[in-house]
């Protein structure tokens, strides 16, 4: 390890997002304390009969969208992805948004839709032992439930998320991910969209599009890249191994995805997640898909993407009370890391970044 790299791991440094301009402290120092890292398990413990599970459909509200498999068998044994109404929705999808002020606080009701995506009929697979095309029809639910929420009128923003493992959020094993349509834009996707709307406003081009031509240039963050998509850390990652993937062909809105750049999205999540499930004995993790909001009109400012976060660090009172995060393992060595996991993983050749597509 050269002396630059020594530097960057035990020295600390503030990095700057380019898109939202959050302030990080990459403090590579701090790796070295005893357990860095925390042990969390994804294992759930639930003693009560899994809702997911075939055979059990009626413990589930009617599902909205069912992908089924062409063997022979029982219908409700045949299904390969599912998509149902969460029985415990944080929004409902019944009623006007009947907005109110108080005074200076202003409030609607609870109006959205809250969806749950049954991802296998297997109880105790995971996304990186799908196969190809189960992961394919993952994703594909999640454009085609998009599509049609993004067409109810009262709702401003689709947000698809993954928790996996109980640490991470989630309440049930059998894999799954949940949908939640929103009445507003979060804060979150707001300010993107502002950032990269500023970043256009003085340079004529898309900030995402600028990020991606610059990390496949330095390489040193680069994490996998297939032809239609790369994966990256991100220069001021908040978390240790955070990881960005980024579609090479500038779009605003994830569910004009093509069932080819589907195929390629699958393939280098399914990396992404392998990488991480080696390197950090399959921690718990959230992913996320950020994308422009319905009807949104500067197609040109954003670029849809998809982050995956593990879960190995506490927010504690510094980043609630500073908003800055503190993240003990400089990007560059994270991508490092996941990068030498090819050496031992079982994929197929010229579909990773030993073997780059052009």
């Amino acid at each position: 390890m050269n002396a630059s790299m020594n530097d960057l791991i035990l020295e600390s440094e503030l990095r700057k997002d380019p898109v939202i301009g959050r302030w990080v402290i990459v403090a590579g120092g701090r790796s070295q304390r005893p357990n860095p890292f925390r042990n969390y398990s994804t294992a759930i413990k639930n003693d009560q009969p899994c809702p997911f599970c075939p055979g059990r459909e009626a413990m589930t509200p009617p599902e909205v969208l069912v992908y089924r498999s062409q063997g022979e068998g029982p219908a409700e044994a045949a299904w390969e992805v599912r998509v149902v109404p969460n029985k415990y929705p944080a929004l409902r999808i019944e009623g006007a948004l009947d907005k109110k002020g108080e005074g200076l606080y202003d409030r609607m009701r609870g109006v959205g839709a809250h969806e749950v995506v049954i991802e296998t009929a297997v109880h105790d697979s995971d996304p990186p032992r799908y196969s190809a095309r189960q992961m394919v029809d993952v994703i594909n639910a999640y454009r085609d439930r998009m599509t049609d929420l993004a067409r109810d009128t009262r709702f401003r923003y689709v947000l698809v998320f993954k928790n996996h493992g109980g640490a991470a959020g989630a309440s049930l094993e059998h894999p799954h991910s949940q949908i939640i349509a929103l009445p507003v834009v979060p804060v979150r996707t707001e300010n993107e969209l502002a950032g990269a709307g500023r970043y256009f406003d003085y340079r004529g081009r898309c900030i995402y599009c600028d990020i991606l031509a610059q990390e496949i240039a330095d390489t040193r963050r680069l994490v996998a890249q297939n032809t239609d998509f790369v994966a990256f850390a991100p220069y001021a990652s908040r978390f240790p191994f955070e990881v960005n993937i980024l579609p090479r062909h500038h779009d605003a809105f994830f569910w004009m995805l093509t069932r080819h750049q589907m195929e390629g999205l699958a393939e280098i999540l399914q990396d992404v997640l392998r990488r991480l499930k080696l390197a950090l004995s399959d921690p718990p993790y959230n992913y996320m898909i950020h994308t422009a909001p319905p009807g949104f009109p500067h197609t040109e400012r954003y670029h849809w993407q998809m982050e995956v976060i593990p879960k190995l660090t506490e927010v504690a009172g510094f980043e609630w009370g500073s908003g800055f995060f503190i993240n003990p393992t400089p990007p560059e060595e994270a991508a490092r890391h996941l990068r030498e996991l090819e050496r031992v993983m079982d994929v197929p050749e010229g579909h990773l970044l030993a073997n780059p597509a052009p």
